[in-house]
């Protein structure tokens, strides 16, 4: 009877431990999978987000998903995704007018309210973009003139990085001892 009373407990407890391993493995995987698309969005978006999923572009009553680089507008009646905007806004400038980020799905979907809330960013001219910005987050972004890809190694190592001895490109030509004297043989071998 003791044994099987000990045997219940010991079940229980393993059961109870089984599933607290998989609601922190379940965290863990959901703390890594956020979303971060910095990379993703055009040089002519606003800075200051690491996710974007929607533009509403209050000028022309337009909306563009970043995911998929796609314009959504209205058109007959009836929404339109194009890779480009249609004839009609041939001079409306993405680097100059306002947009309203949207994170939510479909957000086309509640246009009349998007109208009324963002019409007061119609002309609006003061939103600083991506392709203006000084701020290295966004030089991942192509099209930025300071634009390096992530795997760009040359981007990401300081002037200041210390070389370990043991680092196979501290002898493989990335150091060739040069730049550990006094300075004053600048530019001579």
């Amino acid at each position: 009877m003791f044994n099987l009373e000990r045997d219940i407990k010991m079940k229980k407890t393993i059961f109870i431990a089984i599933v607290m391993i998989g609601f922190i493995t379940h965290g863990a995987q959901s703390q890594v999978n956020i979303n971060v698309n910095i990379g993703a969005q055009p040089v002519w978006g606003p800075v200051g987000y690491d996710r974007v999923d929607y533009y509403y572009l209050p000028d022309i009553e337009s909306y563009y998903y970043v995911p998929s680089r796609q314009f959504i507008y209205l058109s007959n009646g009836n929404w339109v995704f194009a890779t480009s905007l249609p004839n009609r806004y041939r001079n409306y400038d993405l680097y100059n007018g306002y947009k309203v980020v949207i994170n939510s799905p479909r957000p086309y979907l509640h246009f009349r309210d998007h109208r009324v809330r963002y019409s007061r960013y119609k002309h609006n001219r003061s939103q600083a973009i991506i392709y203006r910005s000084n701020n290295p987050r966004y030089y991942v972004v192509k099209g930025h003139p300071r634009y390096r890809h992530h795997d760009d190694n040359r981007y990401y190592k300081s002037k200041y990085t210390s070389y370990n001895r043991n680092d196979r490109d501290y002898y493989r030509g990335g150091h060739k001892g040069k730049g550990h004297g006094n300075g004053k043989n600048k530019g001579r071998d």
